[in-house]
């Protein structure tokens, strides 16, 4: 078996004292002959690899890289094959006799450098070297190198500060796949996995919510983190800090149990009130004072609350609702502290934040203890508790900042209620945490007032659902707009009519993505294209209209059957299942739910979905969202378009209609078609056959109602919609 030459082994611990390198699964590589697949993130993935082998591996590389000036000598110390397009032959040729005769050959599949730290397309080159030697294929995930100043991240190699000396990289060996077994979908999501399980070995996963926005507002103190688009003010990193501290102590003394409501909108007080509670290392639950007197009791009851951090002009707005017993009145509590305040805001000036941390007695490690409550009914079922730990929103707080990548001239809008999942993680703690300015508001839906905000403060980022899209269609003008670089939709399916007449008016691509509460949320995004070094550079792809973008770093997918649980090509549509550090820990006080959906770490979304080739998640429709008549599946949205397409309507600026199953007799269920306008069910028949739509899909019922019930965080209300379709004619 070839042995590591003693330069490379110098070579090697030069490596070391620039990376701190951890190895995982080293044991799984085979004794003899293989080929590696890794990742491709950085220009030293070859040089990370090879030191974290004990082996001599053959690297693959494109010639002119090969040739490179600077670059030659490396190549030449590794014992590369050069490969280019006029000698492929020859190459793969030497690397299956590389293989044959015991050594360790290594190709990086996407066959170029990612300049979106996301997985590329996987290439077919691989497999002829692999049947041609008939050896195994070790699937290896290099962790943690985007961001690195090889790396693209930023839009740019090389130039940038390293984060850190010595820099730390994980490579994890997967287990060895047989040749004829390693198709390109398996081998994807297997090197997904991969990468998967090198995240959930990230040191920032064991520590404290708390302690990560101490430091994120200690650093850079002097900067304005939060403005109330109520009454224009603005706070500072340190003031909201200060506040924060003082306020928490007040909660650790008067609150002796673990989880405290907060029922507040959107503003300072809210960000206040829910820094204050993870500072006093409490569980924060933000009612969703939007569901209704028996959701909140349902809540309340199942969270075990008797202490409400709330205001008094939301207890006279929604002093209707049950609220727990013991009530802390903001207007009442802080301005008495104020003194106290401005005490703390010096000493947090002066003290550095390890001493800060320690005085505050916030616990260094939070990892897998519970962190917030959301209760979600999803869009249909009763309320349920999700439980989301400090791993769960540290790890997504990461995931999300390491896909967008925002500077701190960036600012984000804050109007999406915290109660939602989407409100808590991205338009609060992530800007607490990351360096980014929030402008808060607390009705989304009022676009007019929100637009005026974001003309006014520059946001630069619009975290919206289709509903409130349709708002800024309606109310804003262009120039309004003018300043966001990113329009992200979630939290329901992005009408394409909806992103094109968006894209018309104000000149912006509208990026969908995708999560759900149990994901903490997000689960994956498109992203804007990255920009060219060269003008004749082939642009890898970010997005694409119709999918929900790539999975977040550190997610793993598989497509299951949805009736047999059988692991499915991740190109065929089925169930979608996601494992990573952001998935949930299960349901408050329910171990039946939390069982049906919860397997070995893996979580049953609910959606059906397949990947394309390239990586791109296409959610095919919730399963709540289909009826079975016949034995046929019939799917409301893809039928809701195509009403929308006979009848016009798709470009209106609220939701006209809905598609509604209920209990049939003779066929299982029957299709109910809501709508607020009148329409003529023989000539919409027609105009949806004519379409090619089959006759078993077509509503034979019609039901004209005032408007389609919704959320308030845009999305359907499906059992109202449901109540609604029951309710005798």
């Amino acid at each position: 078996m070839p042995r590591k030459s003693k330069l490379l082994n110098i070579a090697e611990h030069l490596v070391r004292a620039v990376y701190r390198l951890h190895v995982r699964g080293i044991g799984d590589l085979p004794p003899g002959g293989c080929l590696l697949v890794p990742n491709h993130v950085s220009w030293v993935d070859a040089i990370l690899l090879q030191a974290a082998c004990p082996r001599p591996i053959r690297f693959l590389v494109y010639e002119p890289i090969y040739r490179n000036l600077f670059l030659h000598p490396v190549f030449r110390l590794l014992g590369a094959i050069p490969i280019s397009s006029r000698k492929a032959k020859d190459a793969l040729r030497k690397a299956t006799a590389c293989i044959q005769a015991g050594e360790i050959v290594c190709i990086f599949p996407e066959g170029e450098l990612s300049r979106t730290g996301m997985l590329l397309r996987l290439r077919r080159g691989y497999e002829l070297i692999a049947h041609a030697a008939e050896c195994p294929i070790v699937p290896v995930w290099l962790d943690q190198l985007w961001g690195s100043i090889f790396s693209f991240q930023g839009g740019r190699f090389f130039r940038k500060l390293p984060r850190r000396i010595p820099y730390p990289v994980t490579v994890h060996f997967g287990e060895a796949m047989a040749h004829d077994r390693a198709g390109i979908a398996l081998l994807r999501q297997r090197m997904l996995e991969l990468g998967e399980a090198a995240y959930q070995q990230r040191p920032l996963l064991h520590g404290h919510l708390a302690l990560a926005c101490l430091r994120g507002l200690k650093h850079h103190q002097f900067e304005i983190v939060v403005v109330d688009g109520m009454d224009g003010s603005r706070m500072s990193r340190g003031m909201v800090l200060a506040a924060a501290v003082v306020l928490s102590r007040q909660i650790a003394a008067r609150c002796p149990l673990k989880r405290i409501a907060i029922m507040l909108p959107p503003g300072r007080a809210a960000v206040i009130a829910n820094l204050a509670v993870m500072l006093a290392d409490k569980v924060p639950v933000n009612l969703n004072f939007t569901a209704g007197g028996a959701a909140m009791a349902s809540a309340i009851r199942t969270g075990g609350m008797e202490d409400l951090v709330t205001a008094g002009p939301v207890l006279k707005r929604f002093g209707d609702l049950p609220l727990p017993p013991h009530l802390l009145l903001l207007e009442e509590i802080l301005p008495p502290l104020r003194p106290r305040i401005l005490f703390w805001r010096a000493v947090v000036a002066v003290t550095p934040w390890r001493l800060l941390a320690r005085i505050l007695r916030i616990p260094r490690q939070g990892d897998e203890k519970e962190a917030a409550v959301l209760f979600t009914s999803g869009s249909g079922g009763d309320p349920k508790g999700v439980v989301l730990t400090h791993r769960n929103l540290l790890a997504n707080v990461s995931q999300f900042a390491e896909l967008l990548n925002l500077s701190p001239s960036d600012s984000i809008l804050a109007s999406l209620p915290f109660f939602h999942s989407f409100g808590c993680t991205v338009t609060l703690w992530y800007p607490l945490i990351e360096r980014i300015k929030m402008v808060t508001y607390p009705n989304p839906l009022d676009a007019e007032k929100t637009a005026e905000l974001i003309h006014k403060h520059k946001i630069t980022l619009i975290v919206a659902t289709p509903t409130f899209l349709r708002g800024y269609l309606r109310k804003a003008r262009p120039e309004q707009l003018a300043s966001a670089s990113l329009v992200v939709a979630g939290a329901e399916k992005l009408p394409r009519d909806v992103a094109n007449a968006f894209r018309e008016k104000f000149g912006k691509e509208v990026l969908e993505g995708y999560g759900l509460t149990e994901t903490s949320p997000v689960v994956s995004v498109n992203l804007p294209e990255p920009p060219k070094s060269k003008a004749d550079d082939e642009v890898q792809p970010s997005s694409r209209p119709g999918s929900v973008g790539k999975l977040a770093p550190g997610i793993a997918a598989q497509i299951r059957d949805p009736e047999t649980g059988r692991i499915l090509s991740c190109h065929e549509t089925g169930m979608l299942w996601v494992k990573g550090a952001n998935i949930f820990e299960g349901y408050l006080n329910d171990p039946g739910r939390t069982a049906e959906v919860l397997q070995d770490k893996w979580f049953k979304t609910g959606d059906l979905a397949r990947f394309d080739e390239d990586g791109f998640l296409y959610i095919e429709g919730r399963v709540a969202r289909f009826s079975k008549i016949g034995g046929e599946m019939v799917p409301h949205e893809a039928l809701e378009v195509k009403i929308q397409e006979a009848l016009g309507t798709g470009n209106e600026d609220t939701r006209s209609l809905c598609i509604v199953g209920i209990p049939n007799a003779a066929k299982g269920e029957a299709i109910v078609l809501l709508s607020t306008v009148e329409i003529d069910l023989g000539a919409l028949r027609s105009q949806l056959l004519e379409r090619g739509v089959p006759a078993l899909w077509i509503p034979k019922i019609v039901k004209r109602v005032p408007l389609i019930p919704v959320m308030a965080n845009g999305k359907l209300d499906l059992q109202a919609c449901k109540a609604a379709a029951m309710e005798r004619r």
